[in-house]
């Protein structure tokens, strides 16, 4: 074999490999860490709480590709099925969290309603898996995502505060939103950037292959 024609399957299985971990590795430079708040207590008067409903609730994440050599590697669905916590309606305000190790990889329903049609496979999800959690999250020491909401006036977005990676950001979300029997049930999309929350971007060859800062998620809770 000749040295053009060994580098080429090795640069491929390079790119591929890279393209498999999806989301980035930790900034080299480290980012000032926020220390992740206490949930605030409520008011002896706050009424009746709301359980988060886990079978009936999700958050599904969805990391793109980047780069020329894009179509080298895989997008992914990143989700929860795991969320823990309470709504107040007398208070209009929820919090909850949920574990990252916790969190599944690829599930094919996620997938097609993501619009991703090829599936990665075993060995790929489970090295996403590993890269995200030990790489990108460092989720052994920032073992949870915690979530604060509070609405505002009917119609207007929800003010969501999130904690990921010991920095927390503050966003207004429209939803859709509805009280049924004695429930409430919520569900909407949001745009994130990883660099928002102290992450970077994975790219190699000099951003020949990348993953796209933008993170697309896609949450359904529902409380009772």
């Amino acid at each position: 074999m000749t040295y053009k024609n060994y580098i080429i399957p090795a640069l491929t299985a390079l790119c591929m490999l890279a393209a498999c971990s999806q989301l980035p590795p930790p900034a080299a430079v480290p980012v000032a860490a926020t220390p992740a708040p206490a949930p605030a207590a409520l008011p002896q008067d706050s009424g009746p709480l709301l359980q988060i409903d886990s079978a009936q609730s999700l958050i599904a994440v969805t990391v793109r590709r980047g780069g020329v050599l894009a179509r080298l590697g895989h997008d992914h669905v990143v989700a929860s099925h795991a969320i823990s916590g309470t709504v107040s309606p007398s208070q209009s305000r929820a919090d909850f969290t949920f574990r990252l190790d916790e969190m599944k990889i690829d599930e094919a329903d996620l997938r097609h309603i993501a619009g991703l049609e090829k599936q990665p496979s075993a060995d790929a999800i489970e090295g996403t898996r590993h890269n995200m959690l030990t790489k990108v999250l460092d989720a052994e020491r920032y073992p949870l995502v915690q979530v604060h909401a509070e609405r505002g006036a009917p119609g207007e977005p929800l003010q969501v505060s999130i904690t990921l990676h010991g920095v927390t950001r503050t966003l207004a979300i429209p939803v859709a939103l509805r009280e049924e029997n004695g429930g409430i049930y919520v569900k909407g999309t949001v745009n994130l950037k990883q660099t928002d929350f102290g992450l970077t971007p994975f790219s190699v060859m000099a951003g020949a292959m990348s993953v796209q800062d933008q993170m697309e998620l896609r949450f359904e809770l529902n409380a009772r």
